[in-house]
């Protein structure tokens, strides 16, 4: 397994005080890693648990410490769910699955040369209307990995390996392969970065966690058409919970229908940038 050469030097931009943990279901556990959600479906003890995303670079070894305080020591997921391959969502991938040697990685089709070292994502807009985050991004990583063998594509019938109840849905825009997950049993939806609870390119809001309905990050999104489409796809799901990327996660019905539905009916007034090199495009 092959990982990013500037993944090894990426600094976080948070302290070791932003690790929260959030039970949102009885089964779906959230856990912010420094600016970054990571998700761990399954109950307590048990032993059929799936990890969603694996945060930023060198967070590998708190995600095996959590996994291990909720399912138990040396109990490995039964498979690793990746929402899009961007570096703050694979960064602590290579080491978690020196762990878990046996473990398959699933992404969409799209996603499968980022994370087999076959293509590089776009260089960030570090120009891009938007805060602080925005012009601090020609630090973020984005030479694809390679985990080799251990990637998998998702299956092509929307269904997600080991969670049963719950489908994929292709939600493009933020990159090309992004996919959200959804379980229409109690409408609980991961969202990846397809939109977010938090302002991502504003500094302050990113260490505060201000509760705030956005788009997809701004800096890391090429294709806003899309990204606006995916928005409007997940608005029609109705979600009455919703993990996101970043930001916390959001049980208040009343509030995710009617942001949502408000940022999928203003997206462009709401989450497009006034100017930046992919808006240009």
């Amino acid at each position: 397994m092959k990982r990013s050469a500037s993944t090894d030097r990426f600094q976080p931009l948070t302290s070791e005080n932003s690790h929260k943990g959030f039970e949102v279901t009885a089964d779906l556990y959230c856990y912010t890693i420094q600016i970054v959600n990571v998700v761990f479906y399954g109950k307590p003890g048990s032993e059929d648990w799936v990890l969603i995303d694996t945060g930023m670079p060198k967070t590998g070894a708190k995600i095996i410490e959590v996994a291990a305080e909720r399912f138990g020591k040396g109990v490995p997921p039964k498979a690793i769910i990746l929402t899009h391959g961007h570096f703050d969502h694979i960064g602590g991938l290579i080491d978690v699955l020196e762990e878990w040697r046996n473990v398959p990685v699933y992404a969409h089709e799209l996603e499968m040369p980022f994370i087999t070292g076959r293509q590089n994502y776009p260089e960030p807009d570090t120009g891009v209307e938007g805060g602080m985050v925005a012009k601090m991004s020609f630090m973020f990583p984005v030479e694809a990995i390679d985990i080799g063998e251990r990637a998998h594509m998702l299956p092509a019938d929307h269904t997600v390996p080991f969670m049963p109840g719950w489908e994929w849905i292709h939600t493009p825009g933020h990159s090309e392969g992004h996919v959200s997950l959804f379980r229409a049993s109690d409408q609980a939806l991961i969202a990846g970065d397809a939109f977010v609870t938090v302002k991502q390119d504003s500094l302050y809001k990113v260490f505060t966690q201000e509760l705030e309905m956005n788009g997809p990050p701004r800096y890391l999104t090429p294709d806003w058409e899309s990204a606006e489409q995916s928005v409007k796809a997940l608005a029609i799901l109705q979600p009455k919970l919703a993990i996101t990327g970043h930001g916390v996660p959001v049980t208040e019905t009343a509030w995710l229908e009617d942001e949502l539905s408000r940022l999928a009916n203003n997206f462009q007034e709401l989450a497009v940038p006034d100017h930046g090199k992919f808006v240009d495009d």
